[in-house]
């Protein structure tokens, strides 16, 4: 019997995955489950469509992230901070701040901070070179510079 698995099943497949299994298995077990459909033609032209629809999101996500990536390249963001001697700063620089910066400096960008990739806060004055993961294929960097507020 052939069955469209809905989602990943142990030495089976994945999502998507159109395979032939004993009558058996899919009647008791996968279609009860919900872990798969049975394939007849009009759930295979379904997912002929889903994933034609899918392959269509990934395109125009993919050239939107290559446009936000030519607005974004070559960009310096500058913070001033309150800091100590040493060069520790009181607080810290966090995606989410590097993000609004990004977003408020460049006219049409949009960057969210889950895109901004640190490990953690940067605490101290200095040069960076901070990740951006817009989209799977497009990835880039964009240069911080924290620097001495000055009090007065």
């Amino acid at each position: 019997m052939k069955v469209i698995l809905r989602r990943p099943v142990g030495n089976l497949g994945e999502p998507g995955e159109v395979v032939e299994v004993k009558p058996g298995y899919a009647r008791n077990y996968l279609l009860p489950q919900g872990l798969a459909y049975e394939a007849t033609k009009g759930n295979l032209r379904r997912l002929e469509e889903e994933k034609r629809q899918a392959d269509e999101r990934d395109k125009r996500a993919y050239l939107e992230a290559r446009r936000q990536a030519s607005l974004i390249e070559g960009v310096s963001l500058t913070f001033h901070a309150r800091a100590g001697e040493e060069g520790k700063l009181f607080g810290s620089v966090t995606n989410a701040d590097i993000a609004d910066r990004l977003n408020g400096q460049v006219e049409g960008a949009n960057v969210d901070r889950r895109q901004v990739v640190l490990d953690e806060p940067l605490k101290t004055l200095g040069v960076f070179r901070v990740p951006i993961h817009l989209h799977a294929q497009v990835d880039m960097e964009v240069e911080v510079r924290i620097e001495r507020e000055e009090v007065g």
